[in-house]
């Protein structure tokens, strides 16, 4: 099994970037898909973007197009998201996640997922 802990959230200025990290422990993550999700207080969790391991494929939410940027280490066992002209909607804690494969605009189920990091942004 594949444990996985975010980091780098904070607060940020409206426009500002943030990128966020997760470290991944445990079995070798080449097998499986990891990405990122956030969610708000009271709300539904939201699909942010997912990379696969076995064909390379990267998808991105709408919300996400154009202003961040998935990527891994695969010798740092790490995967990141760049994220870059930054809204206050953007304010969510962000979950790293793992699962078989993602698709566009994912909705599937999720094998695990981190502790999250909150980010917020100030208008």
């Amino acid at each position: 099994q594949v444990q996985v802990e975010e980091s780098g959230g904070g607060l940020v200025q409206a426009g500002g970037s943030l990128r966020l990290s997760c470290t991944a422990s445990g079995r070798t993550f080449t097998t499986y898909a990891m990405g990122w999700f956030r969610q708000a207080p009271g709300k539904l969790r939201e699909f942010v973007a997912g990379m696969n391991w076995n064909d390379g494929n990267i998808y991105y939410a709408d919300l996400a197009k154009g202003r961040f940027t998935i990527s891994k280490d695969d010798a740092k066992n790490t995967l990141y998201l760049q994220m870059n002209s930054l809204k206050p909607a953007d304010e969510d804690v962000y979950y790293c996640v793992i699962t078989d494969a993602f698709y566009a605009d994912y909705d599937g189920s999720l094998r695990s997922w981190g502790p999250g990091t909150q980010v917020n942004v100030s208008s």
